[in-house]
């Protein structure tokens, strides 16, 4: 009988591990956490080694979410070469590595964390690991199965509560030991902006995804629909911030103008993009940078209405 013959590898590196985490993206899991650390500082004494552990914990998670994503797409063959994306973001797709290695390390990373995770646990109880095996579950629909959530018209709305919802939730329980549900409507600004960060990926690959079976919101709505209500979305996002200081953390109100100030530029840049396929090499950066900005202005603006005290 003929021997079957062995595809050969190249090397998995540590640079390709970290490109599929996808430092770019850790925004979406970094701005939740701060709004979350910023909130709990009113409340009371905040543990600096806590919220380290918190932020590393959402990083991993992140990174999980990015490389089982990669390593779906690629295995049932969605990504290409011509998918207008930088080298960097697609490895598997530029390299000759095995695709199970990315598999290996997606596993990894949520194991990493829900290790440390044991930590936060011990202080806080079995509520923050009940909030993250919902969202871990949710990390492996996301991408995997015969229907996974990326191909559907869920993919924002889950990606945005997951992650813009339930880790505010769970950090500010973990750092104040009150699971209050207020955290959620505070989160408000960080869900949409996490789900948009979905929403341009989405719709500047439109006509890559139509072939592939995905039917997304964007794919369903058609681009000058999606681009509309997109720029809603970002509007809402932005009211809904304002609205959320001046309700509940009023003094913060004073940074409100400067967060629209510096916003701005971003904004109108974003506002400006066609969210085409050629476009999405921009695109993506720019929502990104807004929500860095929104989120770091936000935090500030929370803050400013608090009595920060750290420990060790």
């Amino acid at each position: 009988m003929e021997k079957r013959e062995q595809k050969t590898y190249t090397k998995f590196t540590a640079k390709m591990a970290v490109n599929l985490a996808a430092p770019h993206t850790w925004p979406a899991a970094i701005m939740p956490t701060l709004i979350a650390v910023s909130a709990a500082a009113a409340v009371g004494p905040l543990s600096v080694t806590m919220c380290i552990a918190l932020l590393v914990i959402v990083v991993l998670m992140q990174s999980a979410v990015n490389t089982f994503n990669d390593y779906y797409d690629f295995v049932k063959g969605s990504d290409t070469d011509e998918d207008n994306v930088d080298p960097s973001d697609a490895v598997l797709v530029y390299n000759n590595v095995n695709p199970k290695a990315a598999l290996r390390l997606a596993v990894g990373f949520l194991a990493a964390a829900f290790a440390l995770g044991i930590y936060a646990i011990a202080v806080a109880g079995i509520i923050p690991l009940v909030i993250a095996l919902v969202g871990a579950l949710f990390v492996v629909l996301y991408s995997a199965g015969k229907s996974p959530i990326s191909y559907l018209p869920l993919g924002e709305l889950v990606s945005g509560v997951v992650m813009g919802g339930l880790i505010p939730l769970a950090v500010y329980q973990v750092l104040t030991g009150v699971l209050d549900f207020r955290v959620l409507v505070w989160a408000v600004p960080t869900i949409i902006g996490v789900a948009l960060i979905m929403f341009t990926n989405n719709t500047c690959d439109i006509e890559r995804d139509i072939p592939s079976g995905r039917k997304t919101l964007p794919v369903l709505l058609g681009r000058d629909r999606a681009v509309f209500w997109y720029r809603v979305a970002l509007l809402v996002c932005v009211a809904a911030l304002v609205s959320i200081v001046a309700v509940w953390f009023t003094p913060g109100l004073i940074v409100v103008p400067f967060m629209l100030l510096a916003s701005y530029p971003l904004l109108k840049a974003i506002f400006a993009n066609s969210f085409k396929a050629e476009r999405r090499l921009q695109a993506m950066p720019q929502i990104l940078s807004v929500n860095i900005a929104l989120g770091a202005f936000y935090a500030a603006a929370i803050l400013a209405a608090s009595q920060v005290s750290l420990v060790l």
